[in-house]
């Protein structure tokens, strides 16, 4: 007569010097773990060649592809000008970014006028919750659009938007953010990293821990309140709903104006 016990697996967890679970053995198979979390050292970084400032320098020299239209008229609006608690890591005005090089020459926000001020309504309803929001890039002129592309190997090409269809980003209708912790200032933690090439990208992926992937569903269901939509591949980056109506731009920062003086936006 069988006890049944013939058939039970021993189940154990291997772990790191720090604690973390990077094994999971069931009887003499094991299981590696795929999920690293927010672990900078798998964040994914192109070396371009040729190196940027050569692909700058080519990209100068082009024109975005045409457009049929018709368009609303721009009417991009800093947005740190509208809401001074909406807080700035322009991560391609620096080199930390899958480049590793500056992009931008400022570290500045704009976006269509409708769009921003429904970024300043998110951020209206998630102070009372006790968080901000952080935006990491938002209108991108462009050019540089042809820049990420042309430095991008195949594998990573889901992660930007090819040139001759433009992006939202070139429309000023996308949007790149997390959230920050209000009473630290401190960016709160996601499943993956910004700009991280990978699934723990995506925004249904199920990694991470049960926080991590609250904070993220959070800002989420604040952004689709007002208008938004998540990329499929990007759990920071969302779309405004009206971006159809905005031609591609590719004016550099330079050229726009400075806002000096924020101005209210109805909740």
């Amino acid at each position: 007569m069988r006890s049944g016990l013939e058939d039970v697996a021993i189940i154990s967890l291997h772990t790191d010097n720090s604690g973390k679970v990077t094994e999971l053995a069931v009887g003499s198979k094991i299981f590696v773990r795929a999920d690293a979390g927010s672990d900078r050292g798998h964040f994914y970084h192109v070396t371009p060649a040729p190196p940027v400032a050569e692909l700058r320098e080519k990209a100068l020299k082009l024109s975005p592809p045409a457009e049929a239209g018709p368009f609303r008229n721009p009417d991009l609006v800093e947005m740190v000008s509208l809401e001074p608690a909406i807080h700035l890591d322009i991560r391609y005005a620096s080199g930390n970014n899958f480049l590793s090089t500056p992009v931008y020459t400022q570290a500045r926000a704009f976006m269509q006028r409708p769009a921003a001020e429904a970024v300043v309504r998110v951020l209206h309803r998630l102070q009372p919750l006790g968080y901000g929001l952080l935006i990491h890039d938002a209108y991108r002129p462009w050019f540089v659009t042809k820049i990420f592309w042309d430095a991008t190997p195949s594998e990573g090409k889901i992660f930007v938007a090819d040139p001759q269809k433009g992006s939202k980003h070139n429309r000023g209708c996308a949007v790149d953010l997390t959230l920050y912790d209000l009473a630290s200032g401190q960016p709160v933690e996601m499943p993956g990293l910004y700009d991280e090439m990978s699934p723990r990208s995506f925004p249904n992926f199920p990694g991470g821990t049960s926080l991590q992937r609250w904070h993220r569903d959070l800002l989420r269901r604040a952004m689709e309140a007002e208008g938004f939509t998540v990329n499929e591949d990007e759990w920071w980056h969302f779309d405004y709903k009206d971006w159809k109506q905005y031609g591609i731009l590719n004016v550099p920062f330079e050229k726009l104006g400075i806002s000096r003086q924020p101005t209210a936006v109805s909740h």
